[in-house]
């Protein structure tokens, strides 16, 4: 049975967002760190872990999952920024760690027009002093992308090149419905999947099962394949309820957390509904 959960806002500490979760119904949350328009963050120190077990205890919210910032970008042309990028990653990790997570999920950024095969080696590089420098139990995990302006992994074999090429045990992705409905991926039954490309079919043939680690459930504004990335509420977007059911009782995905990033029925982010229909998806 997998764990249903949303992305909650942490003010005033990510115990607090461990008290919101579960006033809404879920059984994990998603938070950031800080702020994910800026670069600064609390000391590492600072961060109250034992209020985050606290409010755990009380209320079996299990896991925390931790979302880097948005301003990442390893495949920069600009080093300032590369480095940035580096550092917030890395601190991420130690705050996921610390609050015992499942892992830090990371937009690897854009290619700005240079293509896949120019940015792969440098974004590669970045990645790996990320991971010579995380904790032993700070797991990285890399997030599919809608595709618009340049963002890299809209195409899952670039997730299986970095893999084969890091060849490291604290990495693994982020699967969103959202994105990947947005990238042209068709993540219904792939007997029906016709000319459009199978999220199934291309997940068992990159082999990438094994190293998906959490799911964010989302539906899209768009329409499929338009590569954009514009979340909605589940059943108010553009992805077929029964193709979202497909994907998300897969058998492989019954142990993860399942985490809703939309906007709220009444524009304040994931809230009991969203959790209720997510629930009636994933487990019937």
């Amino acid at each position: 049975m997998p764990r249903i959960g949303a992305h909650v806002s942490a003010a005033g500490g990510a115990h607090k967002a461990v008290e919101r979760a579960h006033a809404i119904g879920a059984d994990c949350v998603q938070v950031f760190s800080g702020s994910p328009r800026g670069w600064k963050r609390k000391p590492i120190d600072q961060v109250d872990a034992a209020a985050v077990f606290a409010a755990q205890q009380a209320t079996g919210i299990n896991p925390v999952v931790t979302h880097a910032l948005y301003l990442t970008n390893l495949a920069s042309e600009n080093p300032e920024q590369v480095q940035k990028t580096i550092d917030a990653i890395v601190y991420d990790l130690e705050f996921d760690a610390l609050l015992g997570g499942s892992g830090v999920v990371v937009h690897l950024g854009s290619h700005q027009g240079r293509g896949w095969e120019t940015v792969r080696d440098q974004t590669a590089d970045a990645m790996a002093q990320i991971l010579e420098r995380a904790p032993r139990n700070g797991t990285f995990l890399m997030e599919n992308s809608a595709g618009q302006q340049g963002k890299l992994s809209s195409n899952l074999e670039e997730l299986r090149w970095l893999l084969d090429r890091l060849q490291a045990p604290n990495l693994g992705w982020c699967f969103d419905t959202c994105h990947a409905h947005a990238a042209g991926l068709y993540m219904g039954d792939p007997a029906d999947a016709g000319a459009r490309r199978s999220a199934i079919t291309e997940i068992d043939r990159l082999q990438l099962w094994d190293t998906l680690k959490v799911i964010h459930v989302n539906d899209s504004r768009d329409p499929f394949d338009s590569g954009r990335d514009r979340h909605a509420n589940l059943g108010e977007g553009q992805i077929p309820a029964e193709d979202l059911r497909c994907f998300l009782r897969r058998p492989e995905l019954q142990k993860l957390p399942f985490i809703l990033e939309v906007p709220g029925f009444a524009g304040e982010g994931p809230d009991a509904e969203n959790i209720r229909r997510l629930r009636e998806l994933a487990e019937g």
